[in-house]
């Protein structure tokens, strides 16, 4: 029997799993808000939260962004393969092979305005606890997007929020 090793098999996105995009706004150290978009699997796949921890990563590097490391600038890069629409109170992330969107709330969506971009945390770290029509309270949030690990084994992209023309 012959196995095809992960290096060589095409992506699929059903390896994400339930990929959650969770908008918040908080202050930044220049005094404003600033909007931050964490997107995290809930490692619901066959392979569990290992395996879609390294479909998230397949998805970040194949596309040229760091794990852990630098943050990636959207507003200098406008071939960048992630993409923020904001349109009508909804956010749109747009990746490779998918789509996510989100309803933020009015801080948010105010902080964006304000801006032009939102900070995109796309973590390779399963979150299952916080799955979609759950609420997540504030210590929950700060606690898993602020932890060192969530935070190293995530790509950090400022996306430009784009608007639809008319």
């Amino acid at each position: 029997m012959t196995s095809t090793p992960s290096a060589t098999r095409p992506f699929r996105v059903a390896d994400l799993g339930t990929l959650v995009v969770m908008p918040w706004s908080g202050e930044a150290p220049d005094g404003s808000d600033m909007p931050y978009l964490l997107a995290y699997s809930l490692g619901d796949t066959e392979e569990g939260p290992e395996g879609t921890a390294l479909a998230v990563a397949r998805l970040l590097t194949d596309n040229g962004m760091p794990i852990g490391g630098d943050v990636v600038d959207g507003t200098e890069r406008p071939s960048l393969p992630f993409t923020l629409l904001v349109e009508s109170g909804a956010a749109v992330l747009n990746m490779p092979s998918l789509n996510a969107q989100c309803v933020p709330p009015r801080e948010w969506l105010a902080a964006v305005e304000q801006r032009g971009y939102a900070y995109l945390v796309l973590t390779t770290r399963a979150w299952p606890e916080a799955t979609p029509g759950r609420a997540v309270t504030p210590e929950e949030l700060a606690a898993f997007a602020g932890a060192p690990e969530t935070l190293t084994a995530a790509g950090h992209i400022v996306l430009p929020a784009r608007k639809l023309r008319g």
